[in-house]
């Protein structure tokens, strides 16, 4: 499937664009419509911590920890399973690190976004398409 980047404004006015997924988390019963942040930058998928409790997991029954670098090491972290819907691709399982963090966005990560999912960018031309691992162009 073909997305178009999303345009953000920045603290100069001008707009940057940026590669937003918009997806479908499930957890249990739950179900929210959002995006996600394309980062191959980002060594895992990153949950913010209201994300985790609109899906209505529950902080305190999260049993498996996870240290997060950069501008998150600070924050505690567990690692959380989530059910994820993309337009044109099969409900896929992702492994999230839930952050007591909420400065940052859902962010898609090498694990286990990139190992599910490949992408190509065209920045230039302002898209990306995102297809399961394995399906033909």
């Amino acid at each position: 499937m073909r997305f178009e980047f999303t345009s953000l404004p920045t603290q100069k006015g001008e707009g940057a664009l940026m590669p937003f997924l918009p997806l479908i988390l499930r957890f249990g019963e739950r179900e929210i419509k959002t995006h996600g942040l394309l980062d191959t930058g980002s060594t895992v998928n990153v949950l913010p911590f209201s994300t985790g409790l609109e899906l209505g997991s529950v902080w305190e029954e999260q049993k498996m920890p996870v240290r997060l670098g950069g501008n998150l090491a600070a924050f505690e972290a567990h690692i959380i399973f989530v059910n994820a819907l993309i337009e044109g691709c099969p409900l896929t399982e992702l492994a999230f690190a839930w952050t007591k963090a909420d400065n940052v966005p859902l962010l898609l990560g090498q694990t286990n976004f990139f190992m599910e999912f490949d992408v190509f960018f065209s920045r230039s031309a302002m898209f990306f398409e995102v297809m399961p691992k394995g399906a033909n162009p």
